[in-house]
């Protein structure tokens, strides 16, 4: 992500138009979610995972070899599409390949793993840009993603029986089962766009913050550096937690420890206190690791489960795009502390709405177990 904004600014963008760029990640996975999980139901997981990261790849070379920003900008829209693809594929394997009883702890750890791959992505692109440039960051992300799609092709197509059967009673629209189960999305679907907001609030509020009590991009980054170290420790405990005592245990800290952060990041003027706030959020965002996915796969309908895990990603999207979007609305009419603690008490709201739907889901899914 970093690189793609240097990327643009080196192919001639300004700062505004460099972060349309990035944001045209977003927007990819955004207009993707649908199709993809329609298209999903009908190749099935294993292609899907296959065809996502071939599709990576080609986008990933053309950011390599393009000289315009406008090719960058495409490349990565596709960029996006692909991994909304990819992320609705490998959560429906694990629903087939995990059981229930397992499935926090399972789809906590393919969090985990995203985590590491977040921390690890900046450092080895750090070291091709000191021997072949920006453009060799998208190089290393076209092999990984060709690294990726030959793993996926080794995995065994679990979902072939129930794709066949689903195949021979007719494929469901996705639009019906958006319609069908219009009060999970309204409900719970609206808890996954508050978690989704509350996670991406720190990368827009916590740097503007950082850079206004003076603090240097190196120290910032140092701070974001042991923030991830924190969110990868915590994500098997959370898991644990999940399976043991319910989702609504682990969804309440993701979102609360937002409200409680973005209430006191006013109050932080230096390095100590700006990295206090920041592993607060780190905390709560590690330990719900995969709650979006195990909620999303304890809703989840046997037919027509692929294009509701892509209404579910929809969701999921809206939050990650909306959050940033928050920080700015507010931050473009009022000073950055009052941003910050409007972000906060909105953030209170939210906790209350993620713990009641929650809540009520980890009884429904006691009761059915009995």
């Amino acid at each position: 992500m970093p690189v793609t904004a240097l990327r643009a600014r080196e192919l001639g963008a300004d700062v505004g138009t460099a972060a349309l760029v990035v944001a045209m990640l977003g927007l990819g996975m955004l207009v993707a979610s649908l199709p993809a999980g329609a298209v999903v139901a009908r190749i099935g997981e294993r292609t899907a995972l296959l065809l996502a990261g071939l599709l990576d790849a080609a986008a990933m070379t053309a950011a390599a070899l393009t000289d315009s920003v406008v090719g960058l900008a495409v490349a990565v829209a596709v960029s996006g599409s692909a991994y909304t693809m990819f992320l609705i594929s490998r959560q429906g394997f694990m629903i087939e390949a995990v059981p229930p009883d397992f499935r926090a702890r399972a789809l906590s750890t393919l969090g985990g793993s995203f985590r590491v791959g977040v921390f690890v992505g900046p450092l080895l692109g750090a070291l091709l840009i000191r021997t072949s440039g920006l453009p060799g960051v998208f190089w290393m992300a076209a092999g990984l993603s060709v690294v990726a799609a030959s793993m996926a092709r080794l995995m065994p197509d679990l979902g072939a029986e129930s794709r066949a059967q689903e195949q021979a009673a007719g494929h469901a629209s996705v639009r019906s089962v958006l319609v069908a189960h219009r009060r999970t999305y309204l409900t719970l679907g609206v808890a996954v766009i508050v978690l989704g907001a509350s996670r991406s609030v720190r990368n827009g509020l916590l740097p503007l913050w950082a850079e206004y009590v003076g603090l240097s991009a190196a120290t910032t980054s140092l701070i974001f550096a042991l923030a991830a170290a924190v969110d990868m420790v915590l994500f098997y405990p959370g898991g644990w937690i999940m399976d043991r005592y319910g989702r609504a245990v682990v969804a309440v800290p993701v979102v609360l420890s937002v409200a409680i952060a973005c209430l006191l990041l006013p109050l932080t003027s230096g390095v100590v206190g700006v990295a206090a706030v920041m592993m607060l959020i780190a905390a709560g965002n590690g330990i719900g690791s995969g709650i979006v996915m195990t909620i999303g796969a304890d809703t989840a309908p046997v037919r027509g489960r692929s294009q509701y895990l892509g209404g579910w990603r929809l969701c999921g999207d809206i939050g990650v795009s909306g959050g940033p979007l928050l920080v700015g609305a507010v931050a473009a009419v009022a000073p950055l502390a009052t941003a910050s603690v409007v972000v906060g008490v909105l953030a209170l709201g939210g906790t209350a709405w993620v713990g009641y739907w929650t809540a009520r889901l980890d009884r429904s899914r006691a009761v059915n177990r009995s």
